[in-house]
């Protein structure tokens, strides 16, 4: 496992960076509830949160011997749209309508990352070295009306925060991005890739 990044994330966006960007990894569960975490925090410190209590519920492969290594990322995005509003992914498809009709008006999309060497001292994993940082992104993402029924239903708009799924046929709707490209998808990869450099991932 020690050049195997262990991706704890179910999203096809971050999938897909880190497979671009040829890193190697693989997924592996988490099972925390989003719904009970970072309860009255402000936007970023919400996000940022979120990221580092999916670390806390990572399920991890048992070690093979004292000593071994392993590299573990987790992240979480949100999206803040001009009336104040935070959004996370819709809960259905009426829910992702509402909110990519919020986002025409500018939104802020908040992606922070966590990411863990961890030591199996034997019996369980211990962290070593922890680095947790989040990225902001000033967006206009506007679908037409007469084009939202074919969106949804060509990407995965319905997996993404604030239902803005901004690679593939969805780049066409992106009218401006203001920062990481990468961390509006889903991960800042440039931010990761310094992170693994530091902790001697390559």
């Amino acid at each position: 496992m020690n050049n195997i990044l262990l991706l704890g994330s179910k999203s096809p966006s971050r999938v897909m960076l880190l497979t671009e960007a040829r890193i190697p990894f693989r997924t592996i569960p988490q099972d925390m509830d989003e719904s009970q975490c970072a309860l009255g925090l402000s936007f970023t410190d919400k996000v940022y949160h979120i990221a580092l209590h999916k670390m806390d519920h990572v399920i991890l492969p048992v070690g093979n011997k004292k000593d071994e290594y392993c590299f573990v990322l987790t992240a979480d995005t949100m999206v803040c749209d001009a009336s104040g509003t935070i959004h996370g992914k819709p809960i259905d498809r009426e829910d992702a309508i509402k909110k990519i009709k919020g986002a025409r008006n500018g939104s802020t999309a908040c992606t922070a990352f966590c990411l863990d060497k961890k030591i199996w001292n034997g019996h369980v994993w211990v962290t070593q070295i922890r680095i947790a940082q989040y990225v902001t992104v000033n967006y206009v993402f506007d679908v037409p009306d007469t084009w939202i029924d074919i969106y949804l239903d060509t990407t995965i708009g319905q997996q993404c925060a604030g239902g803005a799924a901004v690679e593939g046929f969805g780049s066409q709707f992106l009218r401006s991005v203001n920062g990481s490209h990468s961390a509006l998808i889903g991960l800042p990869l440039y931010e990761v890739r310094e992170a693994l450099e530091q902790l001697g991932f390559f």
